[in-house]
C-alpha cells in the first residue's frame, strides 16, 4: 500500500467473530490517534427492540451503522476507526438465517474501507447478553469465515492477536506503521 498525504480519511473496519476485542480496539486506536470511532450499531438499536430480532432488523442495523460511520467520517481526522462494519452483518445473517439480504451484500461489495483489522479469538469469551457464540471452536470457525470472506473479496487486512488489549493495539498500531499509514 502506498503512503498518502495529505487530508485523506483511512476507514479502518475492526470485525471479527463477537468478544474479540472490536470496540476496545477502536476506541484505543481512535484515542492515540486523536481521532473519533464509530461504535457499533446493534449495541445502540437490539436493547431498544423489545422483542427477539428478525431477519428484517440485520439491514436496519447496517443502515444504522453507515449512517453513524457517515456522520463520524465528517468530524473525523485522519482515521475513522469502524467498531464493525457490512462483513458482520452478512456473517451473522447467513449463520443465523442461512439467507443474505441484498442489501448487505451490496454493502460489502461496497469496500469503502482502507484496511481491516480481523481480530483472532485468542482473547477470552465475555459474557454479554447480546452475545450468542459462547463455544471457543464456533468462535475459531467464525474467524476462519472472516478470514475467508476477506481473502475472496480482495480486501487488505491484517490479523490482530494478542492476549490483553495492550498487545492488540500494539499489533494494530505497528500494522498502520507498516501499511505507511502513519
Amino acid at each position: 500500500m502506498k503512503k498518502i498525504t495529505g487530508q485523506e480519511l483511512f476507514r479502518i473496519a475492526i470485525t471479527g467473530p463477537e468478544s474479540t476485542g472490536k470496540t476496545t480496539l477502536a476506541r484505543a486506536l481512535a484515542r492515540r490517534l486523536d481521532t473519533l470511532w464509530a461504535p457499533e450499531f446493534a449495541r445502540y438499536y437490539l436493547p431498544r427492540l423489545g422483542r427477539p430480532y428478525l431477519p428484517e432488523d440485520l439491514p436496519l442495523m447496517l443502515s444504522g451503522q453507515l449512517r453513524w460511520e457517515s456522520q463520524m467520517a465528517q468530524r473525523a481526522r485522519r482515521f475513522l476507526f469502524c467498531d464493525t462494519e457490512p462483513l458482520v452483518y452478512k456473517i451473522w445473517s447467513l449463520e443465523s438465517y442461512g439467507y443474505c439480504d441484498p442489501l448487505i451484500e451490496e454493502a460489502c461489495e461496497q469496500k469503502p474501507y482502507t484496511h481491516y483489522f480481523l481480530c483472532n479469538t485468542d482473547l477470552n469469551w465475555q459474557y454479554d447478553p447480546l452475545r450468542e457464540h459462547p463455544d471457543a471452536g464456533d468462535r475459531q470457525r467464525l474467524f476462519e469465515r472472516y478470514q475467508d470472506e476477506l481473502s475472496d473479496a480482495g480486501a487488505s487486512f491484517s490479523i490482530i492477536s494478542g492476549q490483553d488489549p495492550e498487545q492488540r493495539f500494539l499489533a494494530a498500531f505497528k500494522e498502520l506503521c507498516r501499511l505507511e499509514l502513519i
